[in-house]
């Protein structure tokens, strides 16, 4: 009854006041439920990212959000898109995540809110922007003062933006996670009460929680504060575990559930049972539970920001730029079998008479068979403004966080024997006077490579930042390029020259005919295509070694031949009727001569090193 009582409760809030009529709400922790207003209310919740889904689309997703019965969104926010370098905050576009909470409400949503400056959330390093990196003393996710320091001008800022967007300000924003799978990490409590000071600093000052694995929870609960548990969804296991460590008492939150999971490149695309998936979600809905489904949707990591795991027993595994994790809306937004299974569910626990929102139409898609790559622009030879030094400086170093850096040296001598890059992180492709050596790759523990080289030899190193690592012991260990040094049998090269790319954009580089040859430099390869229409697509990799795409501007994203991603996802939005421009750049694989999309994504596809 408490729970029939909850639901009618919530749909006459919704018809009467509306979320986004600026009402102000006592939202608390009851003994078995969370309370809004004094009445039950339990959370029905999926997991989007904003800056994983083009803002043209925010609203579609959320609609199907609701449609799918739905009345909680959760979401991180990562702290290393939105103050890119030291100071200087952005909050626009698809990091305008004020205005993602706004639409959410407008959509008749809640949102919980995960800003903790560690998200994890396969995001390059966890969320945490690389430039703290620059400092080799300085520790993240410690009491280091200028850790804190950092960490708390980024929270004051992210207040500005979302702190008026709390529940009992008027807002949408039921309750904020301070850190994150803490106990995962360490078990300091100080250190834990100093992220509850610094968001109550920042005007956080609502319902504030944790979250971690149920091994987890001992270290990384804060005592006096709801601990959610993530991966449990055992009714009797999750009640009894928070219960141990709340007094006794509930509300009951699975914070994070996974009907799925993400994907590592080399590894084969991970799926889950859905009608499995959709019986557990039965069962914990039965039991009063509140969950929040991660993820509901995950759209595409974009540009270089994907992260990758690393632990004592397993390599550094880098993830795919497809945040498609399986979930009930796929990359493209497009509701799969999952999601009308879980439909059927949610809509099974709703009181007499209640009908949830019908579904808005899937997104028009498109495909285009053929794109003449007319041009072309050879990386070696758009090289310029280097940075000398005698021993080889990391991408921080460099104050460059993503993308790639040539290293160029010049051995005075005949040189016969073994190079070695000791801490190369993460993938590195080799050249002796502009002819290919061969790659060392760190998922596979490569460091070391054969060479035989003349005297007065230019040696060129093109090392890429495949993704720091976003969880684990290695987070704190993540310092990109060639960290140590290069030695041929076991004497230290001196002299570098540096060359930084973390094409933000594609600005300044010099294009010529694209021409056929067999040239295994690595470069960048342009055509236009005219569309009479727009709609979403898929744009096709086969073929192509490894690199990145850049459209009309946007950089969609990474792929590798090793899949099992072998397309990356094109939003209608960001294509164009009339003249459109796509560039691939390719470090593996030449002479490149057309490029086409498909109307559908290929996931699962694993291919063989070269």
């Amino acid at each position: 009854m408490k729970k029939i009582f909850s639901c009618i409760y919530l749909l006459t809030f919704f018809l009467e006041t509306g979320l986004a009529q600026n009402t102000k709400h006592a939202f608390a922790l009851g003994d078995t439920a969370f309370l809004l207003d004094n009445k039950p209310l339990q959370l029905i919740s999926g997991e989007i990212h904003c800056t994983r889904v083009p803002r043209e689309y925010w609203r579609d997703r959320l609609k199907k959000a609701k449609a799918m019965g739905l009345n909680t969104i959760g979401t991180y926010v990562f702290w290393n898109a939105l103050e890119p370098e030291e100071g200087k905050f952005d909050f626009k576009g698809n990091n305008d995540i004020a205005e993602f909470v706004k639409i959410a409400a407008e959509e008749g949503l809640w949102v919980v809110l995960r800003p903790s400056p560690y998200a994890c959330a396969e995001w390059e390093f966890g969320g945490y922007p690389y430039w703290l990196l620059k400092d080799k003393a300085l520790k993240v996710r410690s009491k280091d003062p200028k850790f804190l320091k950092a960490y708390h001008d980024y929270i004051m800022e992210l207040g500005k933006q979302l702190s008026p967007l709390l529940v009992t300000n008027g807002g949408n924003i039921l309750m904020v996670q301070i850190e994150n799978e803490y106990g995962s990490y360490s078990n300091d409590k100080e250190y834990l009460d100093i992220n509850r000071k610094i968001f109550i600093e920042g005007g956080f000052t609502g319902l504030l929680f944790t979250c971690d694995g149920p091994s987890q929870m001992p270290a990384g609960y804060l005592p006096g504060f709801l601990p959610a548990v993530n991966g449990l969804d055992n009714p009797k296991e999750v009640k009894a575990l928070i219960n141990k460590y709340h007094n006794g008492k509930g509300p009951y939150y699975i914070a994070e559930w996974y009907p799925g999971w993400f994907d590592s490149w080399g590894s084969p695309h991970q799926t889950s049972n859905a009608i499995e998936d959709a019986k557990k979600l039965d069962t914990i809905l039965t039991a009063g539970i509140s969950i929040n489904l991660y993820m509901f949707h995950g759209g595409t990591t974009r540009g270089f920001m994907n992260g990758a795991n690393m632990s004592k027993n397993d390599p550094y595994s880098p993830q795919t730029s497809s945040y498609d994790y399986d979930a009930p809306l796929d990359e493209a937004g497009n509701p799969t079998a999952k999601y009308f299974k879980f439909r059927a569910v949610i809509e099974k626990h709703l009181p007499a008479g209640e009908k949830l929102p019908p579904l808005p139409p899937n997104n028009k898609t498109i495909a285009i068979d053929s794109i003449k790559l007319t041009s072309q622009a050879d990386l070696l030879s758009n090289v310029n403004n280097s940075i000398a030094s005698e021993h080889p400086l990391s991408f921080e170093e460099l104050g460059q966080g993503y993308g790639f850096v040539l290293y160029r040296t010049t051995l005075k001598n005949a040189l016969n024997g073994e190079l070695k890059i000791t801490e190369m992180r993460d993938f590195a492709t080799i050249y002796l006077n502009g002819k290919y050596i061969g790659t060392l790759d760190r998922r596979l523990k490569q460091n070391t490579i054969s060479i035989n080289a003349q005297a007065n030899s230019k040696l060129d190193i093109l090392v890429e930042n495949n993704g720091r690592i976003n969880y684990g012991p290695f987070l704190t260990d993540n310092r990109q390029g060639i960290t140590d040094n290069v030695t041929i049998n076991n004497s230290e090269l001196l002299g570098w020259e540096m060359y930084r790319f973390p094409f933000q954009t594609l600005k300044g580089l010099k294009f010529n005919a694209n021409t056929n040859n067999d040239n295994l430099h690595p470069a960048f390869y342009k055509g236009e295509f005219e569309l009479a229409e727009t709609g979403d697509t898929f744009i096709d990799l086969r073929g192509f070694g490894k690199g990145f795409v850049f459209l009309n501007g946007h950089n969609l994203g990474k792929y590798w031949y090793i899949g099992p991603q072998q397309t990356i996802y094109i939003p209608a939005g960001w294509l164009k009727k009339g003249k459109n421009e796509v560039i691939v750049f390719d470090a593996l694989k030449g002479n490149h001569q057309r490029i086409k999309t498909l109307n559908q994504p290929i996931l699962n596809e694993v291919n063989k090193q070269l």
